[in-house]
Parts: structure tokens; C-alpha cells; sequence
């Protein structure tokens, strides 16, 4: 079993060398989920890699995000520089990569986490497309990941340790909508570690715990997965030496069956270096929240009091050279490091070098005595910059002539009273509802309006359906839905032409810009579908704990919350995507048609909204501002970063 180990910089390459990690993830300074790390530059990626080889080690870098039609050949080129280098794998997220890279290069592929692969059709999509190892969804559990890896004929790899994202990774649309920087192009601002309320609920609602997974090593062992992950690019080289060394030792114990697997100074180990609160992560529990507080604070010691300048606590296993934090509420008043002559046998007496209030204190530890030891340990360790030299890539050209078309209206409904009241103005009726499919096909073939079947939003178990049309929202459903005609939804983060699956009909990325948008219906002839109204999804969460509702942010916000009949829960937008008076431009560029999603509004609402697209009637659209409340282009008019 694998233990592969975070690098953001230099010096987490070489922590995780000392730590004696099997192989090392990292990114260059493009094409990358964690775009705030560091990174390498062409030249520091060829010595990182030659570094790691030079160690027995693997190094697989990442191409984790959604790429631009523009940015295609920028990024082939990158991935031929890799397979120059001899990475050992590269880590792919957009699927329109993926034949490119097979075209030209031996370099073998892993589907990246951003690909919310979480079933066994998703794996067996991914080995259809020739990929080696598949990285999975972090939210499934152990016997999820034991049917997948005990049935897989390519690799299997786990998240054991570290942050773990509110929303299915890659599935999340909420920084790009806040601010415009795209958790899918590796820009992600984090709103879910910020405080909302929702009802009588407050606090970090959407933040969660991190994941601290060693008890979970020996089945996962047993159940042959190939690789366990630890989470962190953005972390120190600490972080990445302790648990790089610590997880290493544990899967030994594990395969000799030596137990613990974790010692008790380890265990305070992890808990100082990096520490948000921890959970068994979605592998062994269903609830994996931490909302008081969404940063790291080390390990918790308990209370001390602070009297007449002097703060004093028991002393338990702290030792000179710790490094300890005090809070008051939620607030860091300040930190300090212990001197010898601070502690006695049983007690801290310490004179912090900070003024401090007389009285009581929560007291972290954050740093460790040993921490300072690590310089030594990686000082031997020399990285130099190699030759690396970039082959520019041509793509045949694929421009297309699409004609001006009169764009088909194409509504999301989830119930039969939304369904009638747009059914005259439909041409095509995506149901969402539930056990009322007979109705609903029904009400759409009296009428003569094309019925498909919207498949669950996300199942971790496969979802049967009688409907031949059907519209799918993961690779894995678009695997169990072959010999259907089959609709893509926005879910499926279609970026470029290229990414372009063989279906009926596909809906490109709200993500996409107008010029982006053109971009990619100029280069293909398939029927492409863009969302013209609606409250698009901005998270879909495993989390049990967020009730339904409306989740208010610190500024007054206000996001809708629902929860499925599969139990997941989805944020929405605080605003409607309303681009009836762009209708024309989206006709001139030969959008097929245009999604106008009504789910959970009311019937006059929806009839309102059919019937002002329908004649195309710009007059209605301050009316329709005002029945909406807050509405907007989306990212039309910018895209994102």
C-alpha cells in the first residue's frame, strides 16, 4: 500500500523525503486545484521529480482543474513536458484531457478527487478511458470503497488524512458565484469556512472537521486499495514530515498486525501540527462537522487563569520549547513558547509577553519542541533545478458553422403543479420529482412536449429508471445510462469542446463567459444546452446536520437549503440566473437550448417565467426582476478566474 504524501513547496518535498513518504502529489504554476500553494516552476518540477526518483519515490503532478477551449494546448504542452520528465502519473480533473493526453503520451492518468468519481460505474467509465488509478469522492464509506476496490481492474486511492470539503470536490460552485475566483480552477475562497446562520442555528454551519483516518488502515488494507492520501499542499513542511511519518509507520503496523497503530505522542503530534478538530472523516462516520471554529488551533490543554499578569495551568506533558496559544471566546488574544524556568513539576507559571486580563483562558498547544528538529533532518537534502523544456502543442483546428436558431425552451420541474403551469410554453420538460413520473410523462405526451427523466442528483448507489430519456449529473450515471438517450446537465462542468461527451444533448458550464461560451459552440456541432433561469446549485453536501431552510451569511445573504430524498443536502444561489434579454445573443451563437430551471417555485412564478421566454417579451423583464428579488447574468458578462 501506497502513502502518498502533500507538496506545495520545496521544503514539503523534502519533509515528506525525510518522513519516508512512497511517493509525493504536486503542481506547477498552472492547471492546479491549490493555485494559492507555492508550486514549482518548470525547472523546479524537473528536480522535484528527479528528487523523488532519486529516493525510490513516485511523483505524480497535478492538472486538477477545468480548463478554457483556449487553454487546451497550454496545458498538453504542460503534460508533454511531464512525460518528458518521467512523472510517474499526472492527475487529471477535466475529461477533455484525457483523450488528448492518450493521443500523444505514455504518461499514465489518474482521475482526480474533482471528478466526484463515487461508484463502481464511474470506476469502470475511467478505465474505459484508460485511466491507471481513480482517486475517489472523500464522502464514501468503507463498504462503498470495499465493493469498488475489491471489483476495480485499476488502482484505488482513499483520502486518510486532512481537509475535507463541505461539498462533493469539484461539485462546488459557491466561491465561483461569491466572487468569481472557481474552486474548479483551483482559486477556491472558502465561504464554506465562514459563519452563517440558519433558524436558531449559528456559527461555522459548513465547516468540517478534518479527517484523521489511521483506525480505518487495516481494512482498507485488506480491501486492496492501492493508495492512501494525505491532504495538505498548503501546509508546512511539518505538517507533511509528521504525517508522512507517522501514516507510513501505521499502515507498517497494520500489514505486520502490530497494534496500536498509532501511538499516544503521535496521536499529539498530528493534533498540534495542524488541527481544526478531527473526525473518522465520511469513511467511518456520517457526522463530520466542527462548527465552533474554522481554523487550525492545535491541541486543546484546557483552561488556564490568568492572575495579576501570571497565567498558570497544569503542567501534564508540556516541556520547554512548546509553543502555546490562548483564546478567549473565539478570539486569539496571543502565543508564546515555554522556557525552562515557566514550569514546574506539575504546573505552568508562566508571564506571557503580552498583557493579558485577569481570568479565564482556553489554552492550545501549537507547536511541539521537536518542530525546530526538522530543519536538521531536511538540510542534507538537496534540491537543484533541472533542464525542462516545453514542445508547443497544435490542436487541428474545429471551428464549425452553427446557424441562428430559435433556441428550444427546456424547463426543470419538480412537481406536477410547476409542470402544468409551463407545460404550454415548454418544448421539453426535465422532472425532478418524485413518484410521479407516470403523471408527468403522461401530462407531456397529451401535450406533445418531450419528457426526460432527471436522474438523482448524486446516488452512492446505482438508481434504476424506465424512462429511455434521462438526464445524468456524474460520469457515473452517464456510465449506467448507455443505450438511453441521454441529456447532460450543468453538473458535468463541460468547459470546452472537448470535454464534449457522446450524448443527446450537453449543457455547458455556467461558468463560462460569453466569448468562453462562444468559444466552445464554434468548435462543435453536438446539441449544447446553456442555463438561462434559475437558482443554480452552489453546494451539494453529505453533511446530516444542516436542516432545510435559508442559511444567512455575516453580510445578510440569504442562500435556499433543501435536502433530497437520497438525504443530501443542497445550497442554492441567493440570486436567479436571468438572461432573458440575452436570449438573442444566445440564439445568434446557436445555443440549441436554454435550461430555465423552476424546481421549488411557485406555479405562477414558473408560468410567468415560461410565458416571458416564450414570446421573448423584454417588457416583462423588470417584472420579473421584482417577482425574483435578487437576479443577475451570472458569469455571462465576466467568467471566472
Amino acid at each position: 500500500m501506497e502513502l502518498l504524501a502533500p507538496v506545495g513547496t520545496e521544503e514539503a518535498l523534502k519533509a515528506a523525503i525525510a518522513g519516508g513518504a512512497d511517493a509525493v502529489y504536486l503542481g506547477g504554476k498552472s492547471f492546479g486545484a491549490r493555485h494559492f500553494a507555492s508550486n514549482f516552476s518548470d525547472q523546479q518540477l524537473a528536480g522535484a521529480i528527479g528528487l523523488a526518483h532519486d529516493h525510490g519515490m513516485r511523483a505524480y503532478v497535478t492538472v486538477n482543474t477545468l480548463i478554457k477551449e483556449g487553454e487546451m494546448a497550454d496545458a498538453l504542452s504542460f503534460v508533454g513536458l511531464l512525460d518528458s520528465l518521467e512523472a510517474d502519473a499526472v492527475i487529471v480533473q477535466d475529461r477533455g484531457l484525457l483523450p488528448l493526453i492518450k493521443e500523444r503520451f505514455s504518461i499514465p492518468v489518474h482521475a482526480s478527487t474533482q471528478m466526484a468519481i463515487h461508484s463502481l460505474a464511474g470506476v469502470r467509465w475511467a478505465e474505459d478511458q484508460g485511466m491507471e488509478r481513480v482517486i475517489l469522492a472523500r464522502e464514501l464509506g468503507m463498504e462503498q470503497i470495499k465493493e469498488i476496490a475489491q471489483n476495480s481492474r485499476i488502482g484505488i486511492e482513499v483520502f486518510i488524512h486532512g481537509a475535507l470539503c463541505y461539498c462533493f470536490s469539484g461539485q462546488c460552485l459557491f466561491s465561483s458565484f461569491l466572487g468569481g475566483r472557481s474552486g474548479n480552477r483551483g482559486m477556491c475562497a472558502q465561504p464554506c469556512r465562514k459563519s452563517y446562520t440558519i433558524g436558531k442555528k449559528e456559527g461555522y454551519l459548513l465547516s468540517t472537521a478534518d479527517t484523521f483516518g489511521v483506525g480505518s488502515i487495516p481494512e482498507l488494507l485488506r480491501f486492496g486499495v492501492a493508495s492512501l492520501k494525505i491532504e495538505g499542499r498548503m501546509r508546512s513542511p511539518q505538517y507533511v514530515y509528521l504525517t508522512s511519518k507517522i501514516y507510513k509507520r501505521a499502515i507498517e503496523r497494520a500489514q505486520n498486525g502490530a497494534y496500536p497503530l498509532i501511538t499516544d505522542r503521535e496521536s499529539e503530534l498530528l493534533e498540534v501540527v495542524f488541527n481544526r478538530g478531527f473526525s473518522g472523516g465520511y469513511l467511518v462516520d456520517k457526522e463530520v462537522m466542527q462548527t465552533s471554529f474554522p481554523e487550525s488551533r492545535g491541541r486543546p490543554l484546557g483552561p488556564a487563569t490568568v492572575a495579576e499578569g501570571r497565567l498558570r495551568m497544569p503542567r501534564g506533558a508540556l516541556e520547554a520549547g512548546d509553543g502555546i496559544s490562548l483564546y478567549l471566546g473565539n478570539e486569539k488574544v496571543g502565543g508564546f513558547d515555554l522556557r525552562p524556568s515557566d514550569l514546574d513539576s506539575t504546573s505552568v507559571m508562566a508571564v506571557p509577553p503580552f498583557p493579558l486580563r485577569d481570568g479565564d483562558y482556553a489554552v492550545y498547544k501549537t507547536k511541539d519542541r521537536e518542530f525546530p528538529l526538522l530543519e536538521g533532518l531536511i538540510s542534507t537534502i538537496r534540491l537543484q533545478e533541472r533542464e525542462a523544456v516545453r514542445r508547443a502543442v497544435e490542436l487541428p483546428p474545429k471551428r464549425m458553422r452553427r446557424s441562428e436558431m430559435e433556441s428550444e425552451l427546456s424547463f426543470y420541474v419538480s412537481s406536477l403543479a410547476v409542470l402544468k403551469a409551463v407545460l404550454p410554453y415548454a418544448d421539453r420538460v426535465y422532472f425532478d420529482g418524485v413518484k410521479q413520473d407516470a403523471e408527468a410523462l403522461e401530462l407531456c405526451e397529451s401535450e406533445g412536449k418531450e419528457f426526460v427523466k432527471v436522474l438523482p442528483r448524486l446516488s452512492l448507489n446505482e438508481v434504476a429508471t424506465e424512462h429511455e430519456r434521462v438526464m445524468v449529473n456524474t460520469v457515473d450515471q452517464y456510465e449506467l445510462s448507455k443505450g438511453r438517450t441521454i441529456y447532460g446537465s450543468y453538473h458535468l462542468n463541460i468547459f470546452n469542446s472537448y470535454t464534449l461527451p457522446k450524448m443527446h444533448q450537453s449543457t455547458l458550464s455556467p461558468e463560462l463567459n460569453q466569448e468562453e461560451l462562444l468559444n466552445v459552440l464554434s468548435r462543435t456541432e453536438g446539441r449544447c444546452e446553456v442555463m438561462a433561469f434559475g437558482r443554480l446549485e452552489l453546494m451539494l453536501s453529505r453533511d446530516p446536520t444542516l436542516p432545510e431552510g435559508t442559511l444567512v451569511d455575516d453580510r445578510g445573504v440569504r442562500y435556499p437549503v433543501h435536502r433530497d430524498p437520497q438525504g443530501f443536502v443542497h445550497i442554492l444561489h441567493s440570486t436567479d440566473l436571468l438572461m432573458l434579454d440575452k436570449v438573442p445573443e444566445l440564439r445568434a451563437m446557436g445555443v440549441d437550448s436554454l435550461g430555465i430551471d423552476v424546481r421549488r417555485r411557485h406555479p405562477d412564478l414558473a408560468a410567468f417565467v415560461g410565458k416571458s421566454f416564450r414570446e421573448l417579451d423584454l417588457a416583462n423583464l423588470e417584472e420579473l426582476r421584482r417577482k425574483c428579488g435578487r437576479s443577475s447574468l451570472g458569469h455571462y458578462r465576466k467568467g471566472v478566474f
